[in-house]
C-alpha cells in the first residue's frame, strides 16, 4: 500500500515538473514581452542634386529586458516602399550608448527591411540601441491640398511594446526650409486615430513629445511645403504607358470580344433565313413532331410538354386528370394507348415517358426521379441528333468571329504585358490595373471560346422548315375570322370538309406547337370555345373537366418538376493633406515594425 502511494506521488510530481518546464519554455519564447523606457528619434529631411527628398534618421531606443534569459536583442522593421516608389532604405549602423557597434543582420520580407540585433547571447535589463538609416523620396505631392508634404509615422504601430517617453525632432535643411508653408499637424493614437497632439516649431525644426504610449499607439506628423518643392520619383509621376494605355488596349480587347460574340450570333441568325417569305399554315406534317420542331425554333418553350400534348391529341396516350382520394392537388397521369406512331421521335418519346413499349400502361408524372430525368435527357439529345440526320442542322464556325477573337486575344496579351510591367515598376496603379486585367481576360477568353467553337445552325432545308413553322405561328396568332377563311379556302376545303368537327381537329393538332411558341393560353381558350360551341369533349383528356389551359399548365408544371433539362437551341494616388488637419495616426509613410528577438 505504501509502495503504491509512493508511486502516485512520484507520478504527480513528475507531471507538475513537466508542466512547469513547459510554462517556463513558453515564457522564454515570448520575446516581445518587454518595454521601452525611452525612444528618441531625429529626422533630417533634405534634398539631393536631382531635387528629390532625402531622409537621414537616428533612433535611440532604450529597451527594458527581463533578467531572465528571454531576449537576445530587438527587431526593427522599416518600409522599403512608399506610395508606389522605392524608398531605397539603407541601414548605416547600429550602436550602443557608448558608440560601440552592436552586431546585427538584415532581412527583407513583404516590403519591409528588418534589422535583427544581437548575437546568441542573452541581454538583460536596460539596453540601448542607436539605429541610423537613410531613405529617399519621403515627401509627397498631395493631390487634394496642392502642397508637398512630409507625412510621416514616427513610430511603428505594429508593435507590442509600451513606450515610457517618446521625443522626436524633424529638421529640414537649408534647401527646404525656405519652402515651409507653416502648416503642420500631429496625430497620436492607434491606427486611424484623428486625436491631435502638440507639435512645436523653431525655424526649420519641429519637435513632438509624448509620455506613456501604449503598445500599438503611434505618433504621426504632417508638415507642408510649397507645391513643387521636390521632384517626385518616376513611379509616382503620370505615365500614359502604365496608367492609360493598358486600359485603352483592354477596352479594345473587350470590344473585340463583344464583336466576336455578335459575329457568331449574326452567323447563326443568318442561317435561319430560307426564302424570306412566311405563309400562314394550318397543319404540320407527321415528320415534324414538336420535340423535333423545338430543335430549329429559336427559344422554343416547354418542348417536353408540347410533345406529350402532341402524343395525346394524336391518340397515342390519354391524359387522365381524375383527382385521387385524400389529395388536394391533382397530378396528371398518362395512359399509353394502342395507336399508329407517325414518326420515330414519337416512338422514342413514348418509351422515354413510360419506360416500355407496352400499351395500356398508366404512369403518374413523377416529382423527382433520376431514372425519368435520365430518359428525358437522352430523348432530348436524340432529337437534336435526329435534326442533324435529317439535314436540318449542322455544326459550323464563323470565320469572321474567329478572326475578331484572335485580334482580341492579341490585344489582351498586350494589356497583360503592360500590367506586368506596371507591377514590376512598383506603380501604385498596378493593383487595380491587374484586377481589371483579370476581368478583361476572363471575358475575352469566354468570348473567344464562343467564337472559335462550332455552333449548331440551320441548313438550307432546316431554314425552309423553320419558315413553315413560322407560318403555323402566324395561323395561331391571326383572328378567328381569318383562320376560318383559310380553312374554307380551296385547298383547305379539300382536306377539311366536315365543318366544326374538323376545325376542332385542326386546332387540337396545333395546340402542341402553340406551346412551343408560348401561345398555349390563347390557343387553349380558342379550343375551349370550340368544344363548347359544338358540345364536344376532348377525347385525349379523361377527367371531370376539360379546361384546356389549366390542364396544359398543370402538365407543364409536372414535367418541369419531374426532370431537369434544357431546351435544344434553335441554332444555337491618393490624396493626403494631413498638415491642414485632415490626417490621422498611421496615415503617412515610415512606421515599420518593432519587436523582440
Amino acid at each position: 500500500m505504501r509502495l503504491r502511494s509512493l508511486t502516485l506521488i512520484i507520478v504527480a510530481t513528475s507531471a507538475l515538473l513537466t508542466a512547469s518546464a513547459a510554462a517556463a519554455s513558453a515564457a522564454e519564447t515570448d520575446v516581445d514581452d518587454f518595454d521601452f523606457s525611452s525612444w528618441e528619434s531625429t529626422f533630417e529631411v533634405g534634398m539631393d542634386a536631382d531635387g528629390r527628398a532625402t531622409l537621414h534618421a537616428t533612433e535611440t531606443r532604450v529597451a527594458e529586458f527581463p533578467e531572465s534569459d528571454q531576449n537576445r536583442g530587438i527587431v526593427a522593421g522599416y518600409p522599403e516602399r512608399y506610395q508606389g516608389a522605392s524608398l531605397d532604405t539603407r541601414i548605416l549602423s547600429v550602436r550602443d550608448e557608448n558608440g560601440d557597434d552592436v552586431p546585427y543582420e538584415t532581412e527583407e520580407d513583404d516590403g519591409m527591411l528588418y534589422v535583427l540585433t544581437g548575437t546568441d547571447d542573452y541581454v538583460h535589463g536596460s539596453t540601448t540601441y542607436v539605429i541610423e538609416y537613410e531613405m529617399r523620396d519621403v515627401i509627397l505631392a498631395a493631390s487634394q491640398t496642392k502642397v508637398d508634404e512630409f507625412y510621416w509615422d514616427l513610430l511603428p504601430l505594429d508593435s507590442t511594446q509600451d513606450i515610457g517617453r517618446f521625443d522626436a525632432t524633424v529638421r529640414f535643411d537649408e534647401s527646404l526650409a525656405p519652402h515651409l508653408t507653416g502648416d503642420a499637424a500631429c496625430y497620436q493614437g492607434p491606427q486611424g486615430s484623428t486625436d491631435r497632439c502638440d507639435i512645436d516649431r523653431s525655424g526649420e525644426t519641429f519637435t513632438v513629445a509624448a509620455d506613456a504610449l501604449s503598445a500599438g499607439e503611434g505618433v504621426t506628423v504632417a508638415i507642408a511645403l510649397e507645391p513643387g518643392t521636390v521632384t517626385q520619383p518616376p513611379a509616382r509621376l503620370p505615365n500614359p504607358a502604365t496608367d492609360v494605355l493598358p486600359y485603352a488596349v483592354g477596352g479594345a480587347a473587350a470590344l473585340l470580344g463583344i464583336g466576336g460574340w455578335v459575329a457568331t450570333a449574326m452567323m447563326v441568325r443568318r442561317r435561319r433565313r430560307g426564302t424570306g417569305i412566311v405563309v400562314a399554315q394550318y397543319d404540320v406534317p407527321d415528320a415534324m413532331p414538336p420535340l423535333l420542331a423545338s430543335t430549329i425554333i429559336p427559344g422554343a418553350k416547354n418542348p417536353l410538354t408540347a410533345q406529350i400534348i402532341h402524343l395525346a391529341v394524336r391518340g397515342m396516350l390519354r391524359l387522365e386528370d381524375i383527382p385521387e382520394e385524400g389529395q388536394k392537388k391533382r397530378r396528371p397521369r398518362l395512359r399509353r394507348l394502342d395507336a399508329p406512331i407517325p414518326d420515330p421521335i414519337d416512338g422514342r418519346s413514348l418509351k422515354a415517358l413510360f419506360g416500355s413499349d407496352e400499351t395500356g400502361i398508366v404512369m403518374k408524372m413523377p416529382k423527382n426521379s433520376k431514372a425519368f430525368a435520365g430518359r428525358i435527357q437522352s430523348l432530348l439529345k436524340a432529337s437534336s441528333k435526329e435534326a442533324g440526320k435529317r439535314g436540318w442542322t449542322e455544326k459550323v464556325g464563323s470565320t469572321t468571329a474567329r478572326v475578331i477573337a484572335s485580334i482580341a486575344l492579341i490585344a489582351f496579351a498586350g494589356m497583360l504585358g503592360l500590367a506586368v510591367w506596371s507591377a514590376i515598376q512598383g506603380r501604385e496603379s498596378a493593383a487595380p490595373l491587374l484586377f481589371v486585367t483579370l476581368l478583361v481576360g476572363v471575358f475575352v477568353i469566354i468570348s473567344s471560346v464562343v467564337a472559335f467553337r462550332r455552333h449548331t445552325v440551320l441548313t438550307r432545308e432546316g431554314a425552309l422548315q423553320l419558315e413553315y413553322l413560322e407560318g403555323v405561328r402566324e395561323f395561331i396568332r391571326v383572328a378567328e375570322a381569318d383562320r376560318l377563311r383559310m380553312l374554307q379556302s380551296y385547298s383547305g376545303a379539300e382536306r377539311r370538309s366536315d365543318g366544326g368537327v374538323d376545325v376542332i381537329h385542326v386546332y387540337e393538332r396545333l395546340l402542341p406547337y402553340a406551346i412551343l411558341f408560348g401561345e398555349e393560353s390563347e390557343w387553349g381558350r380558342v379550343l375551349e370555345n370550340m368544344y363548347a360551341q359544338y358540345e364536344r369533349h376532348p377525347g385525349w383528356i379523361d377527367g371531370n373537366s376539360y379546361y384546356i389551359v389549366s390542364r396544359v399548365a398543370l402538365l407543364s408544371s409536372a414535367t418541369r418538376t419531374s426532370s431537369t433539362y434544357s431546351s435544344p437551341s434553335g441554332g444555337s494616388s491618393s490624396g493626403f493633406g494631413g498638415s491642414s488637419g485632415g490626417g490621422f495616426s498611421g496615415g503617412g509613410g515610415g512606421g515599420g515594425f518593432s519587436g523582440g528577438r
